[in-house]
């Protein structure tokens, strides 16, 4: 069975793929690319927003890391999502208390997912290797969403209702499973509050858009599918609202950075498409503002780099130690940092200043590439086999690129955040302490509310916890007593 969350241990090797850095240990091969240094440095950069206009990936061009995946991932005409990617969606719920035993449920969800790849749908896509994947959401309707249902309502009675409307906003709603069961589940039990419910899905994909207005049809004025990006938000929503993001952030791009382990100054990595069409890394002088807000956040919110936690290269004297040791390497081992991430951040922070998140995802991954700190994985599937790749630097839209998240960082990220009211446009590599307020200074939310400080409440939950505390366990036990729902996704975290 092909899936995002469990793949083999094969590498997929793409022999057009040349790595290397200006500054680290290994000898730039730019004769074999054909390329000089200086035509490098000549080469146009280009930003995912004007990638976004080609309709093939270019060539001769340069592009921080973070452009060079959202692009694979999401273009309009050649992106992955655009192209391979198909969410599994069993056609009716799966009788749980009717199945004996975990392993006859696997057997289960492989029949179902075998006779969805051959479905004449499938089939009649002109992309032969198209993805087909599953989420929770997907896997365990309509229970799942009324855990998530369960969970918001709770939440809402305690802290808004009667006094503000339930305001949800759904950032990459899939099928519009995860809505239609939420908004069912609030119609059958809380009627009161589904009277007083907008349920706002912010999709980029049209194909997706199109089928969740379809699917949403029975909640017509309830339900609202927002057909952009979130990082094209433009609105302040100066309301309560809850802000949902399950298994999105993981297709969010990183950038990559590395530090001289001499001087401890930070370089940030650059994908190089030769006229030819081959794949270059390069680093040079960290001077991105995103990269530079993303390390001061990190810095604030007290974790040390990845590539700086090892006693050899944290110290200075550690340092001067290791330059001069023959063969010792010159630049730390890369580490990829969740920059887009940091973006979506700042943007719940100032268009959503009220609202409260819930978020899920993948909190570790197996078969990750290798060589980097916080490395994602890469795969594409091949003979209807999914196939895990030992690099990033691969052709634009074959391949699905996902991270694991470092939950704890996360959240303290978003407090620091979302709490300490820091300017977006900063240039700085250093933020001034006075960015940062004390909770005694800090102003209150616009309005009168009883709004509580997500400072004070969010917290992170594993899978299984998040479901043992809102989700009906009777719905999803088996008859030998297990429950899929709380032993599968062991890899998944929540923040809430």
């Amino acid at each position: 069975m092909s899936s995002r969350f469990f793949s083999s241990s094969r590498r997929f090797h793409t022999s057009t793929v040349r790595t290397a850095s200006r500054y680290n240990w290994n000898p730039r091969t730019s004769a074999a690319f054909g390329l000089s240094e200086e035509d490098t440095s000549k080469l146009k950069l280009l930003s995912a927003s004007q990638l976004a206009s080609y309709r093939s990936p270019p060539k001769g061009v340069k592009a921080l890391v973070r452009d060079f995946i959202h692009d694979a991932l999401y273009n309009p005409h050649y992106g992955y999502f655009s192209r391979r990617a198909v969410i599994f969606s069993p056609p009716e719920p799966l009788p749980f208390r009717g199945i004996r035993n975990t392993a006859e449920f696997d057997n289960a969800v492989a029949r179902i997912y075998a006779e969805i790849s051959s479905s004449q749908e499938l089939m009649s896509r002109p992309s032969m290797d198209t993805q087909l994947w599953h989420t929770p959401v997907e896997l365990f309707q309509p229970w799942y969403g009324q855990a998530i249902a369960r969970c918001l309502a709770s939440e809402y009675l305690l802290k808004h209702f009667p006094y503000e409307d339930l305001i949800i906003y759904e950032m990459g709603g899939g099928n519009g499973t995860l809505a239609l069961n939420v908004l069912d589940y609030l119609r059958e039990e809380y009627p009161e509050i589904y009277e007083r419910t907008t349920y706002n899905i912010i999709e980029i994909s049209p194909a997706l858009a199109h089928k969740q207005r379809i699917r949403l049809g029975s909640h017509p004025n309830t339900v609202k599918v927002l057909n952009q990006s979130v990082f094209d938000w433009a609105d302040t929503v100066t309301s309560p609202c809850f802000f949902i993001a399950l298994e999105v952030i993981d297709n969010f791009a990183h950038d990559v950075v590395t530090y001289d382990n001499a001087t401890d100054q930070p370089y940030q990595g650059l994908t190089i498409t030769s006229p030819t069409g081959d794949y270059e890394e390069v680093y040079e002088p960290l001077n991105d503002a995103l990269i530079q807000r993303y390390l001061s956040y990190r810095d604030v919110a007290g974790h040390p780099a990845a590539a700086r936690s090892n006693l050899l290269t944290s110290l200075p004297w550690a340092r001067n130690m290791l330059k001069n040791l023959p063969f010792a390497p010159n630049m730390s081992r890369p580490e990829f940092i969740p920059t887009r991430l940091i973006e979506f951040l700042e943007i719940l922070r100032d268009k959503f200043p009220r609202h409260r998140l819930l978020l899920s995802d993948f909190s570790s991954l197996p078969d990750t590439i290798e060589g980097a700190h916080t490395a994602p994985v890469v795969q594409t599937r091949y003979r209807g086999s999914m196939i895990p790749c030992s690099t990033y630097l691969v052709q634009p839209g074959f391949f699905d690129i996902f991270f694991p998240t470092n939950f704890d960082l996360l959240r303290d990220l978003y407090h620091v955040m979302v709490q300490g009211n820091i300017p977006t446009q900063t240039t700085e590599s250093t933020l001034p302490s006075s960015f940062f307020f004390s909770r005694a200074v800090r102003q209150s939310p616009l309005g009168l509310s009883s709004f509580h400080s997500t400072h004070d409440s969010a917290r992170v939950y594993t899978h299984k916890d998040f479901m043992l505390k809102y989700a009906d366990l009777t719905q999803t036990t088996l008859r030998s007593g297990e429950n899929p729902l709380l032993e599968y996704y062991s890899n998944v975290k929540m923040i809430f």
